[in-house]
C-alpha cells in the first residue's frame, strides 16, 4: 500500500510540475490548460490501452495514469477559467473553451487508446 501511494505522489508531483511550466503562458485565451488537457487526455488513452493490453504493468499505471496524467490534467483550473469567462461576459468565447476542450479531449483520449493498438 505505501509503496502504490509513493507511485502515485511520484507520478503526481512531475505532471503538476510539468502542467504549472506549460499552463503559464499568458493570453486572453487559457491555451495552457487547453494544451494541458488535451496531451492529458491522448496520454491516458494511450496508457489506458496499453495497460489493458498488459504491456504496461499495474504499478505503472499506478505511477503514469493515476498519478502522472492525474496531476498533469486540471478540471478545477478549466472550470474556474470557464467560469471567469462566463463572469467578464464573454459567453461565445466559455462555450467555444468548454465545447472544444469536452470534444477534443475526448478525441484525443480514443486517438491515445487507438494508438495503443498498434
Amino acid at each position: 500500500m505505501i509503496r502504490d501511494l509513493l507511485l502515485v505522489a511520484l507520478g503526481g508531483a512531475v505532471g503538476s510540475v510539468l502542467r504549472y511550466l506549460l499552463s503559464g503562458i499568458n493570453t486572453t485565451f487559457p491555451w495552457g490548460t487547453f494544451a494541458v488537457n488535451i496531451l492529458g487526455s491522448l496520454l491516458i488513452g494511450l496508457l489506458v490501452g496499453l495497460v489493458s493490453k498488459g504491456i504496461l504493468s499495474p504499478e505503472m499505471k499506478l505511477l503514469m495514469v493515476t498519478g502522472f496524467c492525474g496531476g498533469f490534467t486540471t478540471f478545477s483550473t478549466f472550470a474556474n477559467e470557464s467560469f471567469g469567462m462566463m463572469k467578464a461576459g464573454d459567453v461565445l468565447q466559455m462555450a467555444l473553451y468548454v465545447g472544444a476542450s469536452v470534444i477534443i479531449g475526448i478525441l484525443a483520449a480514443w486517438c491515445g487508446m487507438a494508438l495503443s493498438e498498434k
